[in-house]
């Protein structure tokens, strides 16, 4: 039986059952939003002037979602609280703005390279929002 139980090693099963790993893993995955919510709070104006330079209307209500998304995600994941909502939340953000900007089927070149590159990271990044709701509705009292 392929990845089961008995085909992990003791240390990595120690590793993956402590309590402490899957705090770790929750606040390594919302880190980049934590701190793109802070930056954006702290700079608004800056916030509204990314929302407007990439063709979102009107800015400021884009820069107050994204502010509200990415904070309030993050701490719902952190806190292991409503996790699915917290990490749908969070990607249904990453979904807008990855198709927003990085649109890489309208460039050539090595922006093209750079921006598919970053559209299949932050796929990835949707993926992990999946597996850690998944994860969290299967622990108890975590």
């Amino acid at each position: 039986m392929s990845g089961s139980r008995h085909d992990t090693p003791s240390w990595v099963r120690a590793i993956l059952e402590w309590r402490g790993t899957w705090l770790s893993v929750r606040v390594a995955l919302v880190s980049a939003y934590l701190i793109g919510g802070l930056t954006k709070l702290f700079d608004y104006p800056g916030a509204v002037a990314e929302q407007a330079h990439f063709g979102l209307h009107p800015p400021a209500i884009w820069a107050v979602a994204a502010i509200a998304v990415e904070l309030l995600g993050s701490l719902l994941l952190i806190c292991g609280r409503l996790v699915w909502l917290g990490a749908g939340a969070l990607a249904v953000l990453t979904v807008i703005a990855t198709l927003v900007a990085e649109n890489f089927w309208t460039m050539q070149g090595h922006a093209r390279f750079v921006a598919m590159n970053s559209f299949f990271e932050h796929l990835g990044l949707v993926a992990a929002f999946a597996m850690v709701a998944m994860i969290s509705a299967t622990r108890a009292g975590d």
